[in-house]
């Protein structure tokens, strides 16, 4: 009976127990449930996140990249950093300077006295490219109107030696007609000579008796008349006396 009993109270008593088991280990395992979705969470943030920058080495240490001191020259003193190719270059640091905004060319930081220099210097210039473009305009004039003088005096030029040419033609088709004007006084008489030379004017007697031979024009003037002979032998005294073209 007793045995029968105990039978009867150990069953609930383990059932509790293993109830009571149970629920322990629904607890743990929901507690690993969450620290795993912890930790997951926590790795997934710090993926996200950019690495951090490695520090930078100590000043007084030596890196493994610096080259060996040569021979003779002194070793570099404790605590200065050797050169490192990671530095910007002095041109870039400049460039950058230059790409910036500086705050000196602002208008807006200017006095009132430097803009009205400005604006004075500006009315300046424009004054002196328009008396530039002026003087050029001028100078472009000039040249232009040499240009049309040199060219019309070599026209003239080139008339003058026409003239001349003409002139010359003219003399010697002149000259030759008084050539034979005077061979015909010369061949004809005296007295036939001389009736014609009182009937010509002074300066055609002149050019005709001044190319006659001496020897013709002598008979001829002692059939002038004595007024008209005379007047010619003056008239020939003072051409002769003259020089000579171009003389």
């Amino acid at each position: 009976m007793f045995k029968f009993l105990a039978k009867i109270r150990i069953v609930p008593m383990t059932i509790f127990a293993a109830a009571l088991m149970l629920s322990f280990k629904v607890s743990d395992i929901l507690n690993g449930i969450e620290t795993s979705l912890d930790a997951f969470s926590v790795a997934k943030v710090q993926a996200q996140q950019p690495p951090d920058a490695p520090p930078p080495p100590p000043a007084n240490l030596p890196t493994n990249n610096a080259p060996p001191p040569e021979d003779g020259a002194p070793p570099p003193p404790p605590g200065s950093a050797p050169p490192s190719g990671d530095e910007p270059p002095a041109n870039d640091t400049a460039q950058q300077e230059e790409e910036g905004d500086d705050p000196q060319d602002d208008p807006t930081l200017f006095t009132q006295t430097e803009i009205d220099l400005l604006q004075q210097l500006a009315d300046r210039r424009e004054k002196i490219e328009a008396r530039s473009e002026e003087i050029d305009l001028r100078a472009g004039l000039l040249s232009a109107a040499e240009k049309r003088i040199d060219k019309k005096i070599q026209e003239m030029k080139s008339l003058e030696i026409t003239i001349q040419k003409l002139i010359k033609t003219h003399d010697q088709q002149e000259e030759a007609k008084m050539e034979s004007l005077v061979k015909i006084y010369e061949n004809m008489k005296p007295k036939d000579a001389a009736r014609i030379f009182e009937e010509l004017d002074i300066g055609t007697l002149l050019s005709v008796a001044e190319r006659m031979k001496e020897r013709k024009l002598a008979p001829v003037m002692a059939k002038m008349n004595a007024q008209k002979a005379k007047e010619m032998t003056v008239e020939l005294t003072k051409l002769r006396e003259l020089p000579d073209p171009g003389t």
